[in-house]
């Protein structure tokens, strides 16, 4: 897979460099666009695009300034080039944007069923969407509304507040060097979209509920690398809206992000799957949720999955990996084949998105600090899990006195199963260990793991519950005033080795 992922990556760099080369530029000022910051420039800014687009191709340059807009489509063999000091601005005004039928969403750039396209540059796509998606918030109050929007939470639903970029069925697609600031929604979603380059990307996606930092929708032959990423929701976001397709062929490498929810993410919509993925050399830092969530709970298949090299400080938790069956319609959930190696982190006893404009929901109480999980289901066990090389500190403290669930067979089938709810890693409030908890699993390896408390817990470091296979080698258990403390505990487990 490494060799395979190594030509896909040479494969975009060659693609890039070929686009460039042939690009020609046309200055968007020559067409009329005003670089104010008050002149409304959509329709102006689609007619270079399609002109461009009908000549043959090439760049269309935006010099220093600050361009307003509402939603403009980008064409084949178009790229949009935003010089240092020039800025796409968001329109204000939530009717300035429209909603797209095929993908059913709003945003400010879209791109359908073209190829050779691209964003490049080192200046700013700006939503502003605090201020539209409260204005479209107001509208609806005063009684107007065009998208007969459902109101949750007092907010607009994520498909009616714009996001900064939507394409979908695409092909041979650059993100390259642009900052992406301030969306009302998700911020970049690639949808069904083939050979998908995006490198050094500056994303500061924070100023409204749902702000992913990217989102890779059932997509083939994907590289995200040296990016950075700070999210009120998701930071790298991996889905499968459709039972037909999946995310395929993906490799993410070098990138930083921050997240109120969760760093590295496979669904929640998962209904076709994740197939052939490689993550490297992440850092995941002062994020609620669990820095690596792979999740099968609407049938996806999720298989042949390598993350190695992750830093994790000031992680809720480290690695949440679930199988459900919430939206499946009759198909089986697979989760199998994954390495996890070469990890350092560190969670903390407080809340580890605290003062954050939008953080994450205070979690149900009372609870002690979850462990890392991997918890299947009865008749859908995840297989073959491998973690090497990986250290994971922990506050310990876990009083059995403020809440407990202990090991008696009670207690541990008690645990409910718990199907269709949305995955998270709380989602079983009080859990029996305080290092990893493993349930309805085949084929668990554990290689130079070490699990460390810094003050004692009432609990073990390791549960087993239903696991059938299972190598501990090289393990290390570092709790205050444990002497004597069997650390890992096994229940209806079976064939389980300890090295």
């Amino acid at each position: 897979m490494k060799a395979s992922m190594t030509k896909l990556l040479s494969l975009a760099v060659a693609l890039l460099a070929t686009f460039q080369l042939s690009a020609k530029d046309y200055d968007v000022q020559d067409f009329g666009a005003v670089a104010d910051g008050i002149a409304l420039n959509t329709n102006t800014i689609q007619y270079a695009i399609d002109f461009i687009h009908e000549n043959g191709g090439g760049r269309l340059v935006f010099h220093a300034g600050s361009y307003v807009t509402g939603s403009i489509y980008l064409k084949s063999n178009v790229t949009i080039h935003l010089e240092r000091g020039a800025t796409l601005l968001g329109s204000t005004n939530p009717l300035d944007y429209t909603y797209e039928k095929i993908c059913a969403w709003h945003s400010l750039i879209f791109a359908i069923k073209q190829e050779n396209i691209g964003i490049t540059g080192q200046g700013v796509i700006n939503g502003r969407g605090f201020i539209t998606a409260n204005n479209r918030l107001n509208l609806i109050h005063r009684g107007y509304n065009p998208g007969n929007d459902l109101i949750t939470l007092d907010r607009p639903r994520e498909w009616n507040r714009p996001q900064n970029i939507y394409f979908r069925e695409c092909k041979n697609i650059t993100i390259k060097d642009i900052t992406l600031r301030d969306p009302a929604s998700w911020n970049q979603t690639y949808d069904q979209c083939q050979n998908l380059y995006v490198d050094n990307i500056y994303v500061d996606s924070k100023s409204y509920w749902n702000n992913d930092g990217i989102d890779i929708v059932d997509c083939k032959d994907v590289v995200i690398k040296n990016s950075f990423f700070d999210a009120a929701d998701d930071v790298l976001c991996l889905k499968s809206h459709s039972f037909e397709h999946m995310c395929e062929n993906v490799l993410i490498d070098n990138c930083v992000g921050r997240s109120s929810a969760n760093g590295l993410k496979f669904g929640t919509v998962s209904r076709g799957g994740f197939k052939n993925i490689t993550v490297t050399n992440m850092t995941i830092y002062d994020t609620y949720r669990s820095a690596i969530t792979f999740a099968a709970v609407d049938g996806a298949h999720i298989e042949n999955i390598l993350v190695d090299g992750v830093r994790s400080i000031n992680t809720g938790n480290v690695i949440y990996l679930r199988i459900g069956n919430r939206w499946s319609r009759g198909k089986e959930p697979v989760m199998k084949d994954i390495t996890i190696k070469n990890v350092y982190a560190e969670v903390p006893f407080h809340k580890a998105d605290a003062g954050y404009n939008y953080e994450g929901p205070i979690e149900d109480l009372p609870r002690n600090i979850s462990p890392a999980s991997i918890v299947g289901l009865p008749e859908y066990k995840i297989e073959n899990v491998t973690l090497e090389n990986v250290e994971i500190v922990y506050p310990g403290a876990g009083n059995p006195y403020y809440a407990k669930v202990g090991l008696t067979p009670e207690e541990l089938d008690g645990i409910p199963e718990q199907p269709d709810r949305y995955p998270e890693f709380s989602q079983f409030k009080e859990l029996p260990a305080w290092g990893m908890y493993i349930r309805h699993a085949n084929g668990i390896h554990f290689k130079n793991v070490t699990f460390k408390a810094l003050a004692s817990d009432y609990r073990p470091a390791i549960v087993l519950d239903d696991v059938n296979g299972g190598t501990f080698e090289g393990m290390q258990y570092i709790e205050p005033n444990s002497e004597g403390k069997n650390q890992l505990f096994d229940y209806k487990s079976q064939n389980i080795e300890i090295k």
